[in-house]
């Protein structure tokens, strides 16, 4: 897992950008573990374990405590992540809004797990091999989709509209959409043409949720290229070694907010800090990778923009 990112480059739940979806996972079961009151993830932890990742297996299950190797943040992260979206969905789809997409959906299960209501369609869209890996691990498992599940196998750098229609997608339907976790893994030009492909694809009345991170300051950048290092290198010392500064585009874009505003999105958004406030976890205190700036935003389409 040594070289950068580029373009066409390919992995599995276990190399490169896929092994990060597990790590979520990862992070969402001892999330799970510590407080079930914020998220309730049953799935997250046989999933890691179906991957097979040694280190993160023993972290998913409680075997290896996370103390040293994944630092107290990152699961309070989790949860509140986590908590957002899940709000998120069920508000939308609770106000009428029966379609919903997860891009990039990785190992989450909100289409196992969340009480859809009755008639709600969930795209799920992702590399081939990941959609078959969580499908068939999910049923092997017993479980079965609270929502009708429809999957879409694509990757994002390639036509994902047309695998999101064949699957099903209407258009012409409001739609809510989740693009969790991904922007940073896009190239600047990429996540615009994400967002600019969201928009074309919304009816009015459709929402959206995701990250927008301040562009950085001067140094800021060189400071998390640091920190995910010392993360890399204390997991190559149990024999997991990604190279966590290769898998994410550095360098300014265009921040995710006001652009899907400049689109017709109306937005509203809450940072990192005062999610964990809201709900009495431990404030950042040492907030060397700028977490606490970083807005988790969701709101609706108005007028459409076509």
């Amino acid at each position: 897992m040594s070289s950068s990112r580029h373009d066409g480059d390919t992995w599995d739940l276990a190399s490169s950008v896929g092994a990060t979806a597990t790590m979520a996972a990862a992070a969402r079961a001892i999330a799970t573990r510590a407080d079930r009151s914020l998220i309730d993830d049953p799935f997250a932890e046989p999933l890691v374990r179906a991957v097979g990742v040694d280190l993160l297996t023993r972290l998913a299950t409680g075997e290896v405590p996370p103390d040293g190797l994944v630092e107290q943040v990152f699961i309070d992260v989790a949860k509140v992540r986590a908590k957002f979206y899940d709000e998120f969905f069920l508000d939308a789809t609770n106000a009428g809004v029966a379609q919903v997409v997860i891009l990039a959906s990785g190992l989450g299960s909100r289409a196992y797990r969340l009480p859809w209501p009755t008639g709600t369609v969930v795209y799920e869209l992702d590399q081939p091999q990941v959609i078959e890996f969580k499908t068939r691990t999910l049923a092997e498992l017993g479980a079965a989709p609270t929502a009708d599940r429809r999957v879409a196998a694509a990757d994002l750098r390639d036509d994902w509209p047309t695998a999101l229609r064949t699957a099903g997608f209407e258009p012409a339907r409001p739609t809510a959409w989740s693009a969790e976790g991904l922007l940073g893994y896009l190239p600047p030009e990429a996540q615009d043409r994400l967002l600019d492909t969201i928009t074309e694809l919304s009816a009015p009345g459709s929402r959206v949720a995701t990250e927008s991170r301040p562009n950085p300051q001067p140094g800021e950048e060189d400071k998390t290229k640091e920190s995910l290092h010392r993360i890399s290198e204390r997991w190559r010392a149990h024999s997991f070694a990604p190279d966590m500064t290769r898998l994410r585009y550095f360098g300014a874009r265009n921040e995710a907010a006001p652009y899907l505003a400049d689109r017709g999105w109306a937005l509203e958004g809450i940072t990192i800090r005062d999610l964990l406030a809201a709900n009495d976890l431990p404030p950042l205190e040492d907030d060397y990778m700028r977490m606490g700036d970083m807005l988790y935003v969701g709101g609706a389409l108005g007028k459409t923009t076509k």
